[in-house]
């Protein structure tokens, strides 16, 4: 089983041609765990969760997707709300207003953690607003670091500048994660964020330095790449669709990344980072074409096994 560690929230996506929204299930980490659970993945999720109307509504997603939540603690607290422009453009980055302060999603403690993992949890995903959002981040980054040595730690930062006010004091927490993280996937985007100063080499130098063994990077419409830390790599275009929006489209790739190694057997730390060129480009493959499939619909919305 493949265990995601975040957030859950409520998505108000722009309807095309109106200004309306619509509420949807999302969240970066929840979207992951809905992916891997439409593509037969045994997965469960782990968040903070509302006892509101809302908080039902995405514990409801989760089970009809597959999702297990048996490890959610329930809040009174209310859901995080985010708000996606409606100048976003359909092949942009979505830009997002969140409405977190005091929210379900914001409030785990540390004294929350389970005191065990189940045994068949093989891998542990984390990222997003759950690694900014106090308590929460400090308690997730608790957990990362006590699973790390037990389990395969996979990290996506997907980055809302506007929620960091000191971009030096996340540069020095997300190096940290490093030392536990075996899987890294970040947009061009975040790491020029996050290393204004370095060029992608020498991102890749000193992620390797720190022990991830396998690096995925994804640039949008010009594709994706792999990078392993014994030097293998491999790369593959973005495939052409019609886009309507593209929310959801990097947790739809790390999604089916995870899902693919999943799959072949590959989620263990020695593999990943003997990872070859073949299993990187077919792995690539089918997390792009996944994407593809998720932005030619409204929100956050992975493809079932059966469209792949």
């Amino acid at each position: 089983m493949i265990l995601c560690c975040g957030e859950a929230l409520i998505d108000f996506v722009p309807l095309p041609g109106q200004r309306a929204y619509q509420p949807c299930p999302g969240g970066s980490i929840f979207n992951i765990a809905v992916g891997l659970g439409r593509l037969e993945i045994p997965v469960g999720f782990y968040c903070k969760m509302s006892s509101d109307f809302f908080g039902d509504m995405l514990i409801d997603h989760l089970g009809e997707n597959n999702v297990d939540t048996g490890l959610c603690p329930l809040t009174s607290d209310p859901t995080m709300l985010a708000i996606v422009s409606l100048d976003s453009e359909p092949n942009e980055e979505p830009r997002y207003s969140f409405y977190a302060n005091g929210s379900a999603a914001s409030s785990l403690m540390v004294d929350e953690l389970p005191d065990k993992l189940p045994e068949e949890i093989c891998a542990i995903h984390f990222g997003s607003l759950s690694l900014i959002l106090e308590p929460t981040a400090s308690a997730l980054e608790n957990l990362m670091i006590r699973e790390s040595s037990r389990r395969v730690i996979s990290l996506d930062p997907n980055i809302r500048p506007n929620m960091i006010s000191d971009r030096k004091a996340y540069r020095e927490r997300f190096e940290n994660w490093l030392t536990a993280v075996d899987i890294l996937k970040l947009s061009q985007a975040d790491r020029i964020w996050i290393y204004p100063q370095l060029d992608f080499d020498e991102c890749l130098q000193l992620w390797f330095s720190q022990g991830v063994k396998l690096v995925i990077h994804t640039r949008g419409e010009k594709g994706a790449e792999a990078y392993t830390i014994n030097g293998e790599q491999a790369s593959v275009k973005t495939p052409q669709v019609e886009v309507v929006d593209t929310v959801g489209a990097g947790d739809t790739f790390i999604a089916a990344v995870l899902g693919f190694l999943y799959d072949q057997d590959l989620l263990e730390k020695e593999r990943l980072a003997s990872l070859d060129q073949n299993q990187l480009s077919v792995c690539l493959e089918f997390a792009s074409k996944a994407a593809a499939i998720n932005c030619t619909r409204v929100g956050a919305n992975p493809p079932f096994r059966q469209e792949i």
